[in-house]
């Protein structure tokens, strides 16, 4: 021991030596979290202890003590900024990682503010995660090493260097002149420099160019005690040949500095004779980078890196201030891709992200230098166009677009065709309020699809109309589930040879209290882009197995009862569970519902689809493909489905006379039976087309020719003959 220059005390040693196993709290409201994170952290050898929600993890913390808390902020007891708050205030000296699902700038700078040390966003990449969590619990290592060893400063020279020095700030000394007396080495992987090079020279040396003025304050502090210059962010610069660029521009850091006067303290207390100053510079840049990060991402597209709604709100408030000055006109553009879904739905999302990325490269040849172009979501771009001369500039510049955007894309070997709807209106003529100018450009654009698109469409007086009532429509959905204003209908299954009915489809009809009964062609579109859809498409699921709970309860035959399933409902993170919740409600048996989903919507997601799928396939679901043969008819693909039936789209059948037509329903027909799978043909109406597909063997038919959509009434009444019906057919036989 006589050997080392520095001794530790034992209490030093004590706390310089962490244990091996250092303790985690995982605090979550979602079982399924706590779990997954638990055995990731127990790949590294961490002691976990988890708290499900606000409360359980403020009763962990007064009990023990931790190394570090992973923190959810969305919980329903106490939310995770209730939990930081509890921390700080308390003074735990344990480091807080928020791993939230909430991706708004506001929830990022309200945590890293409230005191966490780092921020997270779900879902993240395993080993960022733990590579987060190693960089928190060294830094608490270090600053907790620093604060003990700076209660020691006076114990000798020696013990203040190695202090310093293994300080994870930077920490400086300067005389009354300004320059470094004494530098720790922390300066060398901050800035640099090493200790050599700056003692003796001025501190305007790191001082960035900005900064100049501000740190003439700061570097020059007289004051000492409470009044000295505390937390003061600062610009530092690093040493030109640093061979390693870091965060930022590599050229400069970002800091908080305190700095306090240093005085002769053998001088009389009359004297106060001022000798220079000493500061500690704490290391922000990763931080400054993440609110960076934060606040770039809630104001451009993340995709294009164009500007998203929000800033493109920003730029045209300040350009409408400066055409009121001016008096010079702006234009608002709103351009769509047309039939942009098509693309995604049949080359995919990837190709899809490619294409935008090229139309947005294009879209910036054309426009001037001061336009501003900004992607506000899916395929529609706005460009702002200010300094007008008049309503032909527009024009102008919209046919270069056109003209521009109609040229074929290459992405990924494919040659893509596309063309663009425009639609544009002129401020102040046509109003100068940011929401409405921006509004009236989408509807103009609307109107420029519903005349052909690939045109420009100025905005019009009287053009607001069918858009408000598509807004009361979508009010109005609002209210019907609240108003139990849906209702379902049912058309019946038959099977084609016995004429027996087998199963129903439940189609959805709303009695709205203006208009009448409606059928799914005049709001479902409405709902489905606005969300509605999926609690509506959950009611649907639980009336259904009521329907069918209270045809058994009637002691009627079992029949098979059909559901459509919207693309919103399936990507729902609990659509498999909302099914099994309305088979279990009601004790039914899963082999009697069957949902009904289309090839388009079965691909947008193939993986994920199989998955949930296949898990509803094991609790006894059937799967019906519905509208088949209007999308990718794929048995390579279908096959890896668990499909039962196959439902032959309405427009072939309508068609039979024809032969082409013909021809491809016994196709269809004949690798439906191949595949083991039950065959149903929509859209019957005559019996030369049962005929006909009774010929072709195809299992059951649906429609008018039968039995157009019944209430649930009449389909009851409906079951009980046919099933009175074929218990004398059997009596007979038996007789």
């Amino acid at each position: 021991m006589s050997d080392n220059p520095i001794q530790l005390s034992p209490q030093c040693s004590a706390i310089s030596s962490f244990p091996v196993r250092q303790r985690l709290l995982v605090v979550d409201d979602e079982v399924l979290i706590l779990e997954g994170l638990t055995r990731l952290l127990a790949t590294r050898d961490y002691e976990v202890v988890t708290a499900n929600g606000g409360c359980e993890a403020l009763i962990a913390i007064g009990k023990q003590q931790f190394d570090a808390i992973l923190l959810d902020l969305g919980m329903p007891d106490l939310n995770g900024n209730e939990v930081l708050r509890f921390v700080t205030e308390r003074g735990v000296d344990t480091p807080v990682i928020v791993v939230s699902g909430d991706s708004t700038i506001d929830a990022a700078i309200r945590a890293l503010r409230g005191g966490a040390a780092d921020f997270v966003r779900k879902p993240y990449e395993p080993e960022e995660l733990l590579r987060r969590i190693e960089n928190t619990l060294t830094r608490r290592r270090l600053e907790k090493e620093n604060n003990h060893i700076l209660q020691r400063l006076q114990q000798s020279e020696k013990w203040h260097r190695f202090l310093v020095n293994s300080s994870p700030d930077f920490i400086y000394t300067l005389d009354c002149e300004g320059r470094f007396t004494f530098v720790n080495d922390r300066v060398e992987s901050l800035l640099g420099y090493s200790s050599k090079e700056l003692l003796g020279q001025h501190y305007s040396l790191v001082i960035h160019e900005d900064d100049i003025a501000r740190a003439e304050h700061i570097f020059n502090e007289r004051r000492a005690g409470d009044r000295s210059a505390r937390n003061i962010e600062i610009h530092l610069k690093c040493n030109p040949g640093m061979r390693r660029p870091r965060l930022m521009n590599g050229r400069c850091k970002s800091v908080e500095l305190t700095a306090t006067g240093m005085y002769d303290e053998e001088a009389s207390p009359f004297e106060q004779r001022f000798i220079g100053s000493y500061g500690v510079a704490k290391d922000i840049t990763e931080r400054k980078q993440a609110e960076e990060t934060v606040h770039y991402q809630a104001y451009h597209d993340l995709l294009t890196g164009l500007p998203n709604r929000a800033l493109f709100r920003d730029h045209l408030g300040l350009m409408l201030a400066q055409a009121r000055r001016t008096q010079q006109p702006l234009a608002v553009l709103s351009l769509d891709l047309d039939h942009f879904k098509v693309i995604n739905d049949s080359l995919g999302h990837a190709i899809g992200d490619e294409l935008l990325l090229a139309v947005g490269a294009r879209l910036r040849q054309c426009l001037r230098e001061g336009d501003t172009l900004a992607r506000l979501g899916g395929d529609e771009f706005a460009v702002l166009l200010p300094t007008l001369v008049s309503r032909s500039d527009v024009e102008h510049i919209c046919r270069k677009i056109i003209q521009v955007l109609s040229k074929p894309v290459y992405v990924k070997g494919h040659e893509i065709y596309i063309s663009v709807s425009i639609g544009a209106c002129v401020a102040p003529e046509d109003g100068d309020m940011i929401d409405s100018l921006i509004r009236q450009a989408e509807i103009a654009m609307y109107r420029a699809k519903s005349q052909g698109r690939s045109r420009l469409q100025f905005w019009e007086a009287g053009m607001q109309a069918p858009y408000s009532e598509r807004m009361q429509i979508e009010v109005d959905l609002r209210r019907a589930l609240a108003r139990n204003e849906f209702v379902l209908f049912y058309q019946p299954q038959v099977d084609t040879v016995t004429g027996e009915v087998r199963g129903f489809e439940a189609l959805l009809r709303w009695w709205h209290p203006q208009r009448g009964l409606l059928t799914p062609a005049d709001f479902i579109p409405v709902a489905e882009e606005c969300g509605v859809i999926v609690p509506i498409g959950d009611w649907v699921l639980r009336q259904a197995a009521e329907q069918m709970a209270e045809w058994r309860r009637a002691g009627l035959p079992p029949v098979r009862l059909s559901v459509n399933i919207s693309a919103r409902q399936l990507e729902s993170a609990d659509f498999v569970d909302s099914v099994m919740r309305a088979v279990q409600v009601y004790s039914l048996d899963g082999n009697l519902l069957e949902l009904e989903i289309t090839e388009t919507l079965l691909m947008r997601d193939f993986e994920a689809n199989a998955i949930k799928l296949g898990r509803l396939s094991v609790a006894g679901i059937r799967l019906a493909i519905d509208d088949f043969g209007t999308g990718y008819s794929s048995f390579k693909y279908l096959s890896r489905f668990p499909i039962h039936t196959l439902k032959i789209d309405q427009s072939f059948v309508q068609e039979l006379d024809r032969e082409e037509n013909m021809s491809i329903v016994n196709a269809m027909i004949a690798m439906g039976r191949g595949m083991n799978l039950n065959v149903v043909a929509e859209g019957v109406e005559t019996e030369a087309q049962r005929a006909l597909l009774q010929q072709m063997q195809c299992h059951e038919v649906q429609g008018y020719y039968y039995s157009p959509p019944v209430s649930s009434h009449e389909a009851t009444a409906l079951l009980g003959r046919h099933a009175r019906g074929f218990e004398q057919h059997d009596q007979r036989v038996a007789g």
